[in-house]
């Protein structure tokens, strides 16, 4: 008996080799892609957000932004404080200086979302942070308008990488139930974020100088830009390994040299013919010049075929709406607080208010969307019902003339408004094909910024200027908050379909399915070929 087991067993050298593998369509094991696990991805993800988010809370509030000096008519003039009265900057000025980073943001993020379909995602959020990191350190040696907003257009730039690919890798590795509440808890970095920020922001720019508060910052963030390069890379679901994208572009390379040789008149001619092309950079420059083309007529199709999801657009086109009432929220409420109310300490108020009701409220909305069933017309639903009724509380805060009845009116409308974060979200992630995703996140980035918070605080800053009350500039921003509500609304209606599973072009050979599992599939797959 054990001699037959013995025989039955094959021995190392019958078993087929990966390239047999490969040819036969048979799946290799999946090798372990790197230490992280789930849990590990999604935490280390949620600190870097929670770090771009501080650097905004930081950069908007009164310890770090400041204020413009003054002057009484008996001509007694104090100095401004911070960024704004150091640089001398208008309320226009500030505002620009607070949309800064979006350019960068919004001219990178679809160029990172393409090159994932060629260069590893993971990689790409290395090169990003440290793009990030550089720029940051920038803003604390900028010395006027100009140079600090290059410098946070460059922030944008580094952020962009990280946007555009952060949400498809946690969409991946989230178990089944679970995936609007991991997706909430890494938004609700966003308001913890800026909340964090208007503290530190305070803190920092009170006690110490201003710029110290980007250098720090800068230092909090080089060692994940460094794990974005020293870590084993990661594959994102819907997209080939970078080896099978070499390997394929190779063996197109090589047919198509082939073939040129098959075209010379002669032996004679086609030996000089290439003899010519290896010692002249016009061929090479041809060559550069047709990827970026290719690469360029890629990313148009992509696009159309995205703008034609119609339930992607509703829910972006919401998204503009409700992103250009929160923009201006982060940006100018300790400022707008500070003046309606009297606040002596307004970061702190306002970075505790959203902090509390940022972490609740985002965190909630995903694990009720999960209770309800993680479906895109339920997504939909609690949207359209927390916006609206955030909205209603929102306004009816600014109304009020006693302090403490704005806050606790304002906190129930941001525990409300701050639920959307995981649904609108998993929306854009679900409402198309896994090798969209990317894309899909990078153009939601764009839009809800150059059509949102980017011109938001500029324009309310115009506003302002020109009503000079900040209590009817602020209830005239927060009724934009109702046709954003009433967009999604549309959504319930509209016909959806989930198309997570759905086969994407790169998936043709076995083999890349395998390399593309993600950590919590790969990990059971292990777990299977162990116990057998």
């Amino acid at each position: 008996m054990a001699l037959e087991k013995e025989q039955a067993k094959p021995s190392e050298d019958s078993k087929p080799s990966a390239e047999t593998q490969m040819a036969q369509g048979t799946p290799t094991t999946a090798p372990n892609p790197s230490w992280f696990t789930p849990k590990r991805l999604l935490v280390i993800f949620c600190v870097i957000n929670l770090i771009n988010y501080l650097d905004r809370g930081a950069i908007a509030s009164n310890g770090v932004n400041g204020s413009q000096g003054t002057c009484t008519k008996s001509g007694t003039c104090t100095s401004g404080s911070g960024i704004q009265g150091e640089f001398n900057l208008s309320n226009f000025e500030d505002g620009v200086l607070s949309s800064a980073f979006m350019v960068g943001l919004l001219v990178a993020s679809p160029i990172f979302a393409s090159l994932a379909k060629s260069v590893n995602p993971f990689r790409l959020i290395g090169v990003g942070l440290s793009v990030w990191t550089l720029a940051v350190v920038g803003c604390g040696f900028s010395f006027d308008f100009w140079s600090i907003t290059i410098c946070r257009m460059l922030v944008g730039v580094g952020e962009a990488s990280f946007i555009s690919l952060a949400a498809p890798f946690i969409d991946d590795n989230a178990p089944a139930a679970q995936k609007t509440a991991w997706l909430a808890i890494f938004y609700m970095c966003i308001p913890t974020g800026y909340a964090l920020g208007y503290v530190y922001g305070g803190l920092v720019g009170s006690n110490f100088i201003w710029r110290l508060a980007f250098w720090i910052e800068a230092a909090l963030m080089l060692p994940f830009a460094i794990l974005g390069f020293v870590m084993k890379p990661l594959q994102l679901k819907g997209f080939a390994p970078a080896e099978s994208i070499k390997a394929l572009a190779e063996v197109e390379t090589a047919a198509s040299e082939v073939q040129e040789a098959a075209v010379g008149n002669d032996g004679a001619a086609s030996t000089e013919e290439k003899f010519w092309d290896k010692n002249s950079c016009k061929p090479a420059t041809v060559k550069v010049a047709t990827k970026i083309s290719n690469q360029v007529a890629r990313f148009m199709i992509d696009l159309k075929v995205l703008l034609l999801e119609k339930v992607y657009v509703v829910n972006v086109l919401g998204y503009i709406a409700y992103n250009f009432v929160i923009g201006a929220y982060s940006y100018w409420g300790p400022k707008a607080g500070k003046n309606i109310y009297n606040m002596s300490d307004a970061d702190l108020i306002f970075g505790g208010i959203t902090v509390v009701c940022g972490i609740l409220g985002t965190v909630a909305g995903g694990f009720v969307l999960d209770f309800m069933t993680n479906t895109i017309s339920n997504a939909f639903k609690l949207l359209s019902v927390t916006t609206f009724i955030g909205a209603v509380f929102c306004f009816s805060a600014f109304c009020f003339k006693s302090m403490y009845a704005f806050l606790a009116f304002f906190a129930v409308g941001e525990l409300l408004v701050f639920a959307t974060q995981g649904p609108v979200n998993y929306i854009c992630l679900h409402s198309v094909k896994p090798s969209m995703r990317p894309l899909s996140m990078a153009i939601s980035t764009v839009a809800i910024h150059i059509f949102g918070d980017v011109p938001s605080s500029p324009l309310v800053g115009v506003l302002q200027d020109y009503v000079n009350n900040w209590r009817e500039t602020a209830l005239i921003l927060t009724v934009i908050l109702f046709p954003a509500a009433g967009i999604w609304f549309i959504g319930v209606f509209m016909r959806s379909v989930d198309r997570f599973d759905e086969e994407s072009e790169h998936q043709v050979i076995a083999t890349d399915r395998t390399s593309r599992t993600p950590l919590l599939e790969g990990k059971m797959a292990q777990t299977t070929l162990s116990t057998a």
